[in-house]
């Protein structure tokens, strides 16, 4: 699908300086692009860029002021970042705009759905679901019994979702994801074997959830595991049973939270963290990478370290780490030196 210079300054409210008329099919940075792309210009590190670019279009900012002659056609905007990023939203919603039934799909009973449902081949959707408007739900998902849907929802392919789950409005589950799996219950017997907690509850997750690839949300052994409105989670994240995450949360890969943690609002958890279970941490906490929590965290504490501490205390104590052979071989000398004025 092709633009014009002039569409584009219509949906972004902007100044065409250039030619109207030329047109457009792709996106590229600055630097790679050629005839056909558009690009933008935002940061004045990579305006060297622009003299040479051979992107056909380029949105600016207004402030923006060449110093040479240009060849790309120039679209100023207010904040030429944000409406870049505002075309790659429309442009996802003209790549994703599928609707319909694919074949080789499976309805089962009791099945209620919206308008402008996409289905594609190969996806299951057992009894009693209820799916609401725009959403699509890609090739080789699976939606089990008495799952609810909200309105503009995406599964993208291979997304599985088990039965009872609740998901709200504006969500998009990405490939491999698996929404309400068994938590990881189980008791020890006496012969040392260990024997399945039933896992009795669901999962709910709220309106305007970022899920990302082969993320798993294990559902509760009774209650829910609730993932609250505007929570973002990356790919490769592990939520246990009962566990719940507080409105616009965000989490970075490879992060594991244990069974029945508490997790405030506005938190930012960095990737390859271990949260230990029946823990409470506040609202607006800052956890570094790699960090291991294993005791509640006030409100807007900023920790990092396995076990973690106060990221201050961190900083400092990671210097004398870092030295630490160099502190002991003063040390020994001091040693010396002691010894030696004591004889």
């Amino acid at each position: 699908m092709k633009f014009t210079a002039a569409q584009i300054a219509g949906i972004l409210e902007g100044e065409v300086i250039g030619d109207p008329l030329v047109e457009v099919y792709k996106l590229a940075k600055i630097e790679e692009g050629v005839a056909g792309s558009l690009t933008f210009l935002s940061n004045p590190k990579y305006e060297n860029y622009i003299y040479s670019t051979q992107a056909s279009i380029t949105i600016v900012n207004h402030s923006f002021d060449p110093k040479s002659d240009v060849n790309t056609t120039l679209i100023k905007v207010q904040d030429a970042y944000g409406a870049f990023t505002r075309l790659l939203e429309v442009y996802n919603e003209v790549k994703r705009n599928k609707s319909g039934i694919e074949q080789f799909t499976i309805i089962s009973d009791n099945v209620s759905y919206g308008e402008n449902l996409y289905l594609g081949s190969f996806s299951y959707i057992g009894v009693n679901v209820v799916i609401g408007d725009n959403v699509k739900i890609y090739p080789n998902c699976y939606v089990g019994d008495n799952v609810h849907i909200g309105n503009n929802v995406t599964l993208f392919a291979g997304a599985k979702v088990y039965s009872e789950t609740v998901i709200g409005n504006h969500c998009v589950i990405h490939s491999g994801a698996i929404i309400g799996a068994d938590g990881f219950g189980f008791t020890p017997t006496e012969d040392g074997t260990y024997k399945a907690v039933p896992q009795i509850g669901n999962v709910i997750i709220e309106d305007h959830v970022d899920i990302g690839s082969c993320t798993t949300i294990d559902r509760a052994t009774l209650g829910s595991t609730i993932i609250r409105r505007g929570v973002k989670l990356d790919n490769q994240i592990q939520i246990a049973h009962n566990v719940e995450i507080g409105e616009n949360t965000a989490i970075a890969a490879q992060t594991g939270v244990a069974g029945s943690t508490k997790i405030g609002k506005n938190c930012i958890i960095g990737g390859q963290v271990g949260i230990v279970g029946h823990l409470i941490i506040g609202n607006n906490v800052r956890i570094q990478a790699q960090s291991g929590i294993g005791k509640n965290i006030k409100d807007d504490e900023v920790l990092q370290g396995s076990p973690a501490f106060h990221l201050p205390d961190y900083n400092k104590s990671y210097v004398h780490f870092k030295n630490l052979t160099k502190i002991a071989s003063d040390i020994d000398e001091l040693k010396k030196s002691a010894n030696q004025i004591n004889k």
